[in-house]
């Protein structure tokens, strides 16, 4: 592919620019419909293809491999004086961190859909997010020329989907079915225009503007009419109600206007119909984008607090306000280091100015490198973006992902959206010895990039942990920790933490007596230990008379039993919830000491250990899942069989319902995994360590058995 020697697109003001996110499930096509949006725009001499790895959108090496869009993209286009800045969001389910980033980025959101697959659970997930952010939205339903769409049947899917509002502006005129199928063009149901693609040279050439066929006109003149019924009603234009009622002509341009209203307001959501591989539609999507979506002043900012906490009141999209950037997302060059993507809310960002940057737990002052704006697979450096725009700020080293730029004199910080979190565990180490520390720092790395993503180390097995949304998700890690960082991993699933504690009340003798020539050690204790329920800890109980334990080696005793609980006794398990009450025991006036009754502590659990009779006990989870109502019985069914207990459900609204269980961790390790098969795409969880629970004997033996 081949960029322009052509300034990148540029804005000096707010009201001159759209931010729209592209959103929809992978393999929808919205990687492919940003190259033909690029090319026919003038930005590149030809289309990119995710197959060859020559797209603008998928840049990084990772992607190219995995053929997959990992990252938040972002790429400019002008369109009749107004700079469109596409974000291009990743449609799997494992990358809803960026997703969600795009959409803070954005103004309105593009849903693209294909004709020949439809709407599944996964893009009806993320039209409820958008239309809880009240973003405006509208449907591309793409891939209208391949032998199985069925552009009729999807647009009746969207509006069942997604509600009320959602209608076709734009209608395509196919001809053939099957392999013969051909789209020649879009109708135009408010303009009434149709632009006929079929001699169109390539894909993005501009159609020729004709008199729509008859048989197009009677198939869809009915879809016309109730568009323009639903786009008065929207407006609430009493005389155009009047007009339309009388049965007068009405001003296209009119009914366009109110159209851009009612899609601002989050009332109307049009659906357009192309062809990313042919180009058909293409044109008017570009047209119709700047038209309909809202510019950064008309909607609201992010919340923004002080230092302390204190509201920042009265901020706007305005480029002489204070500096408000937030940063979407941040990647390392291997050349220019760390890289930014930011959205400037208010203020003006200038390369090589001194920036606050501002997280939830962390501040300081940097001096920010060159601004750069996307253009094709490059970018051009910009002397200052204003506010509403986006770009990208190189040489920030601190700042993370949805941290905050400001003035140092006035430091400010963006409440940042919240990011999903990881349900998805695998244990790592460095294949070769040596490694380890380059390991930790790359991981680090990466977790302050995608705060989707986090790291734990075993307790047991010292083993680091990459807690991930899915299996996508952490392959995206593992090829980046490898091709990136150059640091080879091996994996295996992380260790449950089970843990062990006393059945039954139980007696142990402490005996630590070593007098064999010179300073000896002696240290006698004997304790009673008894079980506690789960959660209790460690209660130590001194229950000693007489003096027979010195009072200054009493808390020895206690350091050293807390130290045998976390070794365990036998295998090695921790053992937890106990009431050790010491209450006997000898000294020496010599060859006591502090270690000696450490030592006699941990003797004398473990002697306890051998008559108390021990069981293992598995962290039980509080796990939340919301699926669609259809799916609950099947979600029902699943959890029961996973060991779990169901504690209650709950309607969520748009018909969604919540399930609270109790489960297993155990039986949830690759949950993330399976619940996308079992609720079809519409399943999301969280889940929380609520206690250990005794394992059941019929699972111990099945783990014993491995």
């Amino acid at each position: 592919m081949a960029d322009r020697s052509v300034e990148a697109p540029r804005a000096a003001r707010p009201q001159d620019i759209r931010n729209i996110a592209l959103v929809g499930p992978s393999g929808a096509g919205k990687t492919t419909l940003v190259e033909v949006v690029l090319h026919a725009s003038g930005r590149i001499d030809r289309p990119g293809t995710v197959e060859g790895g020559t797209t603008a959108s998928d840049r990084d090496p990772v992607e190219q491999r995995q053929e997959r869009s990992v990252h938040l993209t972002v790429n400019p286009v002008m369109v009749d004086g107004i700079k469109v800045n596409l974000l291009d969001t990743p449609g799997y389910a494992d990358f809803l961190g960026p997703l969600r980033a795009g959409l803070r980025g954005a103004d309105a959101a593009l849903f693209v859909v294909s004709a020949a697959d439809g709407v599944d659970g996964r893009t009806r997930l993320l039209w409820r997010e958008c239309a809880a952010l009240g973003m405006p939205r509208a449907v591309a339903v793409t891939k209208i020329d391949h032998p199985r769409a069925d552009h009729d049947a999807v647009v009746a899917q969207c509006q069942e989907a997604f509600g009320h509002g959602v209608h076709p502006a734009y209608v395509p005129a196919v001809e053939g079915e099957g392999e013969a199928r051909r789209v020649t063009g879009v109708w135009g149901l408010i303009s009434e225009r149709f632009y006929d693609y079929s001699e169109a040279s390539e894909p993005g050439s501009p159609p020729q503007q004709r008199e729509a066929p008859d048989w197009l006109r009677a198939a869809a003149g009915p879809l016309r009419e109730e568009l323009v019924e639903e786009v008065i009603t929207e407006s609430e234009d009493e005389g155009l109600m009047e007009r339309y009622a009388e049965g007068g002509s009405l001003d296209p341009d009119l009914l366009i206007a109110d159209l851009k209203k009612a899609v601002a307001a989050g009332g109307f959501h049009p659906v357009l119909a192309l062809s990313p591989t042919t180009g058909v539609g293409v044109r008017e999507l570009l047209r119709e984008l700047p038209l309909a979506c809202p510019d950064p002043t008309r909607r609201p900012l992010p919340e923004v607090v002080r230092p302390d906490g204190r509201p920042v009141r009265g901020l706007s999209c305005d480029p002489e306000g204070p500096l408000v950037a937030e940063v979407l997302s941040t990647t390392g060059d291997p050349y220019v280091g760390r890289v930014s993507l930011v959205r400037v809310f208010s203020g003006t960002l200038s390369p090589e100015s001194t920036v606050h940057v501002a997280g939830e737990d962390h501040g300081t002052d940097e001096r920010a490198g060159r601004i750069t704006v996307p253009s094709g697979r490059d970018a051009e450096p910009v002397g200052q973006v204003v506010a509403g725009d986006l770009c990208l700020v190189a040489k920030v080293p601190a700042a993370r992902t949805g941290d905050t730029l400001s003035e140092p004199e006035d430091p400010l910080r963006a409440v940042p959206w919240a990011p999903p979190q990881p349900v998805y565990a695998m244990a790592v180490r460095a294949t070769h010895a040596g490694e380890e520390d380059k390991l930790a720092r790359a991981v680090t790395r990466l977790a302050a990039e995608d705060p989707s993503l986090s790291v734990e180390v075993e307790p047991e097995t010292h083993r680091m942990v990459l807690w991930t949304l899915g299996e996508a998700h952490l392959d995206s890690a593992l090829d980046r920790l490898d091709h990136h960082f150059g640091v080879h991993v091996d994996t295996a699933d992380p260790q449950v933490p089970l843990r062990e504690t006393f059945t039954v009340p139980a007696q142990g003798l402490g005996r630590n007596v070593k007098q064999s020539g010179g300073h000896g050690e002696f240290g006698v204790c004997r304790i009673e230990v008894e079980p506690l329920e789960s959660g209790a800890g460690l209660q130590f109980v001194d229950r000693v008379v007489g003096g027979v334990v010195p009072r200054q080696y009493v808390p020895a005793v206690e350091k050293g039993v807390r130290a045998q609980m976390e070794e365990g006794v036998g295998s090695g398990r921790p053992i937890v919830d106990l009431k050790v009450t010491l209450h006997d025991g000898k000294a020496h006036s010599v060859d006591s000491s502090e270690m000696a009754f450490q030592k006699a502590g941990r003797l004398a659990l473990r002697n306890a250990a051998e008559e108390g009779r021990l069981r293992t006990l598995e962290p039980v989870d509080e796990v939340a899942v919301e699926v669609d109502d259809e799916h609950l019985g099947a979600v029902m069914s699943d959890l029961s069989a996973r060991r779990g207990r169901v504690v209650g459900t709950e309607g969520s609204g748009d018909g969604r319902v919540l399930v609270r269980a109790e489960v297993p961790r155990l039986e949830t390790l690759r949950y993330a995994v399976e619940l996308r098969s079992i609720a079809h795409g519409s399943g999301t969880f969280t889940r929380a360590y609520l206690r250990h629970e005794p394992l059941p004997p019929r699972v111990e033996a099945r783990l014993a058995e491995h």
